[in-house]
């Protein structure tokens, strides 16, 4: 079986908890002497790192298991909650040594030479019992009470997962451990400078940077591109040699951590286009069998699949000459054309292309005319109006008009949707850009607006992302803004940011992770969750942890929506293998960073899995919205509307829409009249510069 500590996220999961006493560069077995705990001076209201002074390594409760009799191991330090110890009084100068993780204290089962240390449930015996004895050097020695034996990493071993055992106490530097006091280190480091590629080829590139500062020492940089994470890298390392895929775009950028979790902001985004491995100038083969079937104002398209000398990787679909859809992958043989007019006739051809741009000459044509009336899900599609700036979120207010947010230029702008004309109502003060996907995010309205006319913000600022309502008066923007809830953690991107209100009157914020996975975990960040609150920011007094958190272990969420039962369905991108529709139920741990969809380590007690996965290739998706208990789902990668009916605690006849027709879709909403709002991303979503994108407003009917 595959070590489970073979696969952890090198991330840190403490904001708010620092180490202060040493910077360990566990890779190259350097531990920095600084001040520590000793036996004299351990505070047992006070959580601990547990250092061996041998390996660098810390004690950690091993594949991060709760389970009665779990196995203690030394691993590379995170600060992980499955790496954090309390020292509580057990009498006559012992202890017992909690695990923050699962509660359980550590013991030795037996007094033999050898015998593993684990974790179990307090019952007093002696076994779990500790006295800490000085060393020089500020460590300190952990002798069983049962025994009178030491806590040693086996064999001295410096290995990540190397067995921590009981033996004879010879004061030994496997035996020896340096307390280290979580709690004081709260500044980030600095963001990395100059950041540079260099030896570009069609499967690498090497990239580098210039060092963060930090007021104790980096201890990671994790490098992305384009918000995934492609691998972190030691504090003393400035460069990382990284696979890349030929003939992608992709932007890279890196982040400083240091030992107590703190995230520096991102540094400037580097792009770099992979050259394909070899030339290839044959375009594939003309796609042949085209048929085209019409149900009502729907067509469905179908053909053969085309041949090519490298590879297809997918179909364009014309109708009456113009491109209206894509399909990805060779094996995706069918497109359904929605929204048509009734009883006109239409032609549709396909053409192949491969991973070099190569496209095959068009098939022959098949005519087609559509019925009398919508006899699908969908039914129509009008563009609205096009906006020059990102329309990220997106209300309708009482009396029909929408109300949306330009992310990069800060306004919010009244639409109307008989006439498309539009107004803007004012600009979101103290908001700033991430050169990401930071900005003015997701906006919201309570039922009764009318009487009591609050928008609801969610915007980053320089600092922070933050949750503000402003006052709506006279068609405008009013007054200051109220700030609701601040202190959500903010990075180039995993910003989250939809907001909804329930059925039950309370405002729901979807965050992200700020670019740190193990702040999902963190029950004492805002980061990774969705958040509950009343309308003026205060938690209210059913919320589950006492705080604004409602559900945790998320990566970055961007839809919300409620079903006919009060449910929160909620959409959340994944890292390169899956993105999730989940359905939130309160205090509900989704798993993130141990688990992404349906991988990883899943399978942990208390983890909800999701009700729906996607391919991140067919799916990136942002918004959500239900309609008629029709869950609706758009998708940015997979440029994509996909509709799911909910049925149950479940989603079923899933379909897929606009394939490629608008390209990127980033929200999804309810319109006044039973139909859909649709936002396009399709350019500069991936930077903070005002109005350097083409975007669209459509509007959608509903069918069925």
């Amino acid at each position: 079986m595959r070590d489970p500590l073979a696969t952890r996220k090198n991330a840190v999961s403490r904001p708010r908890l620092g180490a202060v006493a040493v910077v360990l560069l566990s890779v190259l077995g350097v531990v920095l002497p600084v001040p520590a705990a000793s036996a004299a001076t351990v505070d047992t209201s006070a959580w601990y790192v547990l250092v061996n002074r041998n390996s660098g390594k810390v004690l950690d409760v091993y594949g991060r298991s709760t389970a009665e009799g779990a196995r203690i191991a030394q691993y590379t330090r995170n600060d992980g909650a499955w790496q954090q110890w309390q020292f509580v009084d057990s009498g006559g100068g012992y202890y017992r040594i909690r695990s923050r993780h699962s509660g359980r204290v550590l013991s030795f089962p037996s007094t033999a030479d050898g015998a593993g240390l684990v974790q179990t449930t307090y019952a007093g015996l002696a076994g779990q019992q500790f006295r800490l004895a000085d060393t020089t050097g500020g460590s300190v020695r952990l002798l069983n009470r049962a025994g009178g034996k030491a806590v040693s990493v086996l064999d001295n071993s410096t290995a990540d997962g190397a067995r921590v055992v009981q033996l004879p106490d010879t004061g030994g530097v496997g035996q020896q451990w340096q307390l280290v006091r979580l709690g004081a280190d709260t500044t980030p480091p600095t963001t990395p400078a100059n950041p540079r590629t260099s030896n570009l080829t069609c499967t690498g590139v090497t990239f580098s940077w210039s060092a963060s500062a930090d007021d104790v020492g980096v201890a990671f940089y994790d490098i992305y591109h384009d918000g995934q994470l492609m691998t972190s890298v030691p504090g003393t390392a400035l460069s990382a040699d990284l696979t890349v895929s030929p003939g992608a775009t992709w932007g890279l950028y890196v982040n400083a951590r240091d030992a107590a979790g703190n995230v520096s902001q991102a540094s400037s985004t580097v792009t770099i286009t992979v050259p394909q491995c070899q030339a290839d100038t044959t375009p594939p083969s003309t796609p042949t069998g085209v048929t085209a079937t019409a149900s009502g104002t729907s067509v469905t398209v179908r053909w053969s699949p085309a041949t090519d000398n490298v590879g297809v990787t997918g179909y364009e679909v014309l109708r009456d000459g113009a491109q209206v859809g894509s399909t990805s992958g060779a094996s995706t043989t069918t497109f359904t054309d929605s929204g048509l007019s009734a009883n006109t006739r239409y032609e549709y051809r396909v053409r192949a292309r491969d991973a070099q741009a190569n496209r095959s000459a068009a098939s022959t044509a098949v005519a087609v005319t559509t019925g009398g009336s919508c006899a699908t899900a969908l039914c129509s599609v009008t563009r609205v109006t096009t906006e020059t700036d990102l329309p990220w979120g997106l209300t309708t207010l009482p009396d029909g008009q929408v109300l949306f947010g330009r992310r990069d230029t800060f306004e919010l702008v009244r639409l109307d949707p008989a006439t498309g004309a539009k107004t803007v109502v004012g600009r979101v003060p103290n908001a700033a850009g991430t050169d990401g996907e930071g900005g003015v995010l997701g906006i919201a309205v309570a039922s009764d607006f009318t009487a009591d006319p609050w928008v609801y913000v969610m915007h980053t600022s320089s600092t922070d992302n933050r949750v503000v309502r402003i006052r709506y008066t006279g068609g405008a923007l009013t007054g200051t803004p109220q700030v609701l809830l601040t202190g959500i953690p903010r990075n180039k991107y995993h910003n989250g940011g939809r907001l909804r209100f329930g059925p039950d009157g309370k405002l729901y914020v979807a965050t992200g992770d700020g670019q740190n996975g193990e702040w999902a975990q963190d029950l004492d960040n805002l980061a990774g969750k969705v958040l509950r609150v009343n309308r003026d920011g205060s938690v209210p007094s059913d919320n589950p942890f006492g705080t604004p958190v409602w559900s945790y272990g998320h990566r970055n969420p961007q839809g919300l929506a409620f079903d006919s039962q009060g449910r929160l369905w909620e959409q959340e991108f994944g890292n390169s293998v899956m993105d999730e529709t989940n359905l939130v139920v309160r205090g509900g741990n989704y798993g993130w960073p141990a688990c992404e969809g349906t991988t990883g380590d899943c399978g942990r007690p208390g983890f909800v899995a999701p009700k729906r996965t996607y391919p991140v290739a067919e799916g990136s998706c942002s918004g959500i919205a239900v309609v008629r208990d029709a869950l609706y789902i758009a998708c940015l990668r997979g440029a994509r509307l996909y509709r799911a009916e909910i049925s149950g605690d479940g989603l079923t006849n899933v379909q897929q829409y606009l394939t490629g027709t608008y390209g990127r879709l980033r929200t999804v909403e309810p319109s006044a009249d039973g139909g859909l709002w649709l936002t396009t991303s399709t350019r500069g979503d991936k930077d903070s510069i005002a109005n350097n994108s083409n975007e669209s407003i459509l509007k959608v009917e509903l069918g069925r």
